[in-house]
């Protein structure tokens, strides 16, 4: 590398780690991401056995340990928060996340009283990260873990740098790095304390050593096998650390046998072979020791949906919640909260989501591109392609792709046929859609073009990721909300929800005076509740009869809107609903409006949150996004926008309609 590189290197590397943690206090620590809530609630009752300790032997029992994530310890408690007491928990994320968040925050508390003398009080550093501020654990634990899950994605950063020079040469490596900086979908998962992120560092540093494995025996000749070994070693324990993080991981075996095999003979290969899957057993024992421990749940039934297997697997904690985990992506299980990818064509709508707000229409098609050039070279290999007429790859580095595209294309085959399709799922091969995109510029003989396309893209990636970040900085619409209630609405109101939506206010301090949730009654309206048969007029009336002797409703996100009126089979009656409130027809007038989304030059970039419903939107709402420059992009998944850059409204009971008045406007929609 010149010193330039270098310099570019750490420009790109400072970058990456500046975008994702800007912006750590995106909810005003109300936990607002509700997978992110949940690991941070079981985070608050996790600790470490203590060696020595005689309480040693009861560390590991299922019923009396602190660290089973599968269960809430007897006795746990933590200021500021209801923590259940001996009872099974439902913990269907990766114990890698959970206990790095933990580690990382005692590290965090037994340091700080040594640096907090010298610092600024006023430092995010300081009164955030080290608690200057003095913050309760449940919100504390929930700082550190999106500190630490921006620093390993910004690892991610560097490691695919790394990949992309030894693959290729180091303008590639360079040039991936910094479409990865500057990839919002990245960023965005950077700021939650959750699983993907981990799952995705594991995998590139994984994949990095087995290319290196492979690399080094080739160049280096049968001499340089102990580096292959130490590499292959190397790979095993990070195949093992993504599958703690996310069971997805487990495709990873298919390269990391690729690497195993090819090149060697006989018993070699198969003591080889066994021994990287010994370590990485045993890396992923260490690092989720309940898999293997908690065999306390009651079995699924075998004739359930999840299939024979699941009377037998289900017996542990951690296979049961795997197993339901699999009948969700799959479909198998109705849930409401998935019933938003009905009707939604597998593949083409993950990519679809992806360059329209993943990553950009610049990045995304270019990853695109740089994917099916992936697959182009890996058809020429397999084929024999020593005459492949390409005159910036190596007969070597067309090999060592191979070993990328063993993750990425079975990876893609499962999720991409998945009913489930969150955007998140996609962050895995992210990275090696751009480094493949890079590969692929590098190749043309035509250095002009080759740096105009690099500048192009550049310029692009850093226009979408700082008016992304750039959201950041207003206040989340459900806290602006919270604050207008407080302001506007008399303590003891009932104000509905929708279930499977979060509801408000949220407790928060308003003029000096901290002001609590709790103050204002809250029901919930389950229009996603019951599809089928059950959407019946006992569940109608029971729904309009809470609207009807309520003052207030708040509609948080798209989360219902944006599902059930598209479902009108499922929901003859509930789909009328929405249409039916935003026309006013139920007497309910909209009184506030706000949300937050990217930015630049004045121009805000909305999603569509209506009209794949096929709803139009109140008038206030328009008026609002008129008067903000918003410029409507079109559907967005929802789990891109719900968290961090949800659509909030709140409407008022002006009309005072009787619950019969209102299903009489029903009949009405009917007709017409």
């Amino acid at each position: 590398m010149t010193r330039a590189q270098r310099i570019a290197l750490a420009v790109i590397v400072l970058s990456a780690a500046a975008l994702r943690l800007t912006g750590l206090d995106w909810d005003g620590y109300q936990h607002h991401h509700p997978d992110e809530r949940y690991i941070s609630w079981v985070a608050t009752t996790i600790e470490f056995p203590s060696f020595g300790s005689d309480q040693w032997a009861a560390q590991w029992q299922p019923e009396t340990s602190t660290f089973n994530p599968f269960r809430w310890p007897p006795g746990a408690s933590s200021e500021g928060i209801v923590v259940l007491q001996d009872q099974p928990r439902d913990f269907a994320y990766g114990h890698v996340p959970l206990y790095a968040g933990v580690a990382a925050t005692r590290l965090v508390e037994w340091i700080a009283p040594f640096l907090l003398p010298w610092l600024p009080s006023e430092w995010v550093l300081t009164a955030d990260v080290l608690n200057g501020a003095g913050r309760i654990e449940y919100h504390h634990l929930t700082i550190i873990g999106r500190v630490l899950t921006a620093l390993l994605d910004t690892g991610t950063v560097l490691f695919l740098f790394l990949l992309g020079r030894r693959l290729f040469n180091p303008a590639v490596g360079l040039l991936a790095a910094a479409l990865l900086a500057l990839a919002v979908l990245p960023i965005q998962l950077a700021h939650f304390f959750t699983s993907d992120p981990y799952m995705t560092f594991f995998v590139v540093v994984a994949l990095y050593f087995m290319v290196a494995a492979w690399d080094s025996d080739v160049s280096s000749g049968a001499g340089n096998s102990k580096n292959r070994l130490i590499y292959i070693m190397a790979a095993a324990v990070m195949t093992g650390l993504a599958i703690g993080s996310k069971f997805a991981a487990v495709l990873l075996v298919l390269p990391l046998l690729w690497t195993v095999w090819i090149g060697r003979s006989g018993a070699r290969r198969w003591r080889t072979a066994a021994v990287a899957l010994v370590v990485l057993l045993i890396t992923f024992a260490v690092t989720n020791p309940f898999a293997w421990l908690d065999w306390t749940c009651p079995p699924i039934a075998s004739d359930g949906v999840l299939g024979a297997a699941a009377s037998t697997l289900s017996r542990s904690c951690y296979w049961q919640n795997t197993l339901i985990q699999s009948g969700m992506v799959s479909g198998r299980l109705d849930l409401s909260f998935t019933r938003q990818y009905a009707g939604t064509i597998p593949f083409l709508y993950q990519f679809e989501m992806l360059v329209r707000w993943g990553l950009g229409p610049f990045l995304g098609l270019f990853g695109v591109a740089g994917l099916g050039w992936a697959f182009f070279v890996m058809f020429r290999t397999v084929r024999g392609g020593d005459g492949y007429d390409d005159h910036a790859l190596t007969r070597l580095a067309r090999e060592l792709i191979v070993i990328l595209l063993l993750w990425v294309v079975p990876y893609l085959i499962l999720t991409g046929s998945f009913y489930v399709k969150f955007l998140r799922y996609m962050q895995p091969v992210v990275p090696f859609m751009l480094l493949f995109g890079a590969a692929m510029l590098w190749q043309w003989r035509s250095g002009v073009g080759r740096y105009l396309v690099a500048t192009v893209l550049l310029i692009a990636g850093m226009l979408y990721a700082a008016g992304f970040v750039a959201l950041y900085g207003d206040e989340h619409p459900w806290n602006a909300a919270s604050r207008w209630i407080y302001e506007n609405v008399p303590a003891g109101t009932r104000i509905l929800s929708e279930q499977w939506d979060d509801y408000l206010p949220v407790t928060m301090m308003v003029d000096g005076v901290r002001r609590l949730r709790s103050d204002y009654p809250n029901a919930e309206l389950t229009w996603l509740s019951y599809p089928d048969a059950a959407d019946d007029e006992a569940h109608l009336a029971a729904n309009l009869a809470l609207l009807a002797h309520s003052d207030y409703l708040t509609i948080l996100s798209n989360r219902v809107y944006g599902v059930v009126p598209r479902q009108p089979n499922r929901f003859p009656l509930s789909s009328q609903y929405h249409q039916l409130l935003f026309d006013g027809d139920l007497g309910y007038e909209l009184v506030w409006v706000g949300s937050r989304t990217p930015r630049l030059f004045g121009v805000s970039f909305q999603a569509d949150t209506f009209g794949w419903a096929g709803l139009r939107p109140p008038l206030g709402v328009a008026d609002y996004l008129e008067r903000d420059g918003a410029l409507t992009v079109g559907r967005a998944d929802e789990s891109f926008i719900v968290y961090d850059q949800p659509l909030t409204m709140i409407f008022r009971n002006v009309g005072k309609l009787s619950a019969e008045q209102m299903r009489a406007a029903f009949e009405t929609a009917d007709d017409d």
